[in-house]
């Protein structure tokens, strides 16, 4: 495995991050995470395009250009010899002072890691999740919005801290109003009499790239998704419920807070959308190796 750190290949354990990085220091950063299938990479100028809307937002210059930044992402690939797997690509305000004045980083740090990754065992996809909701509100997006995919992920790891103690794979989070905004690191969604739902990006969701390339496949199949609020009494009582995300694909659900979904096995629409799913990835992406 080989890491891209500020335009030098390193080794893994000789790659090395700066103690005053602000990312580091402060969470002052963004990422992507991304998969790789079959030898392409995964949606990967949707990501790209996200990562640079997502500086912007924070006022963080990234030093290159996006097709640049592409080929720092299949070049590690190349170098890890990544043909299936997970890629995190990672900018952050870069060095400073103990201060938190990001004007005092006069350079954005650049690293990319491609690894393998498996988030669920096989199992849950053919079984489903057991899923609890945490006690821990998602942020509201008036103090940070949902759409920026920042460093700053200890609100979602201390909901993620609740399910482990539940015995829980996931853990839905609630805002401030009592609707869902999303699970610790998926998008959720409902399926209510043949129609399906998800929570609205206002609501505190992440515009996930799987969670777009799924509506989209719903449009496929003649379900086109509705963007609402959506409650606990929603989930307690909806026929089928899956979640979406970079890392666990298409996941369906069994039980939420103790209420059994369904038939605690995974329906039609699910396994349906699961299908689509693993063969898009096969198909779409940008190849590694050319």
């Amino acid at each position: 495995m080989e890491i891209y750190i500020d335009g030098t290949f390193y080794k893994k354990e000789e790659a090395k991050i700066s103690v005053f990085d602000h990312g580091l220091l402060y969470g002052d950063g963004i990422f992507e995470g991304i998969r790789a299938y079959n030898g392409k990479v995964f949606f990967l100028m949707e990501h790209l395009d996200r990562l640079y809307d997502s500086a912007k937002a924070i006022m963080l210059q990234i030093p290159l250009n996006i097709e640049e930044m592409k080929e720092i992402v299949l070049e590690t690939c190349r170098r890890s010899k990544i043909e299936n797997g997970y890629i995190r690509l990672v900018v952050t305000r870069g060095i400073g002072d103990l201060g938190m004045n990001p004007d005092k980083c006069p350079k954005a740090t650049i690293f990319c890691i491609a690894a393998t990754i498996q988030l669920y065992p096989e199992k849950y996809y053919r079984e489903g999740l057991k899923v609890n909701t945490g006690a821990t509100q998602r942020i509201s997006p008036a103090a940070l919005s949902p759409s920026i995919k920042s460093l700053n992920y200890l609100n979602n790891i201390m909901a993620k801290i609740e399910g482990n103690l539940a015995g829980a794979q996931e853990t839905i989070m609630l805002n401030a109003e009592g609707y869902v905004a999303e699970c610790t690191g998926d998008n959720i969604f409902v399926v209510k009499k043949g129609q399906i739902f998800t929570p609205t990006v206002y609501a505190g969701a992440l515009a996930g790239i799987t969670r777009k390339a799924i509506m989209t496949l719903c449009e496929e199949i003649g379900k086109p998704v509705v963007e609402t609020q959506l409650t606990r009494y929603d989930l307690f009582v909806a026929d089928e419920i899956f979640l979406t995300g970079t890392g666990a694909e298409l996941v369906p659900v069994r039980e939420v807070d103790g209420r059994i979904i369904g038939s605690q096995t995974p329906g039609p629409v699910t396994l349906q959308l699961l299908e689509k799913f693993r063969q898009l990835t096969q198909t779409n992406g940008v190849p590694i190796f050319v």
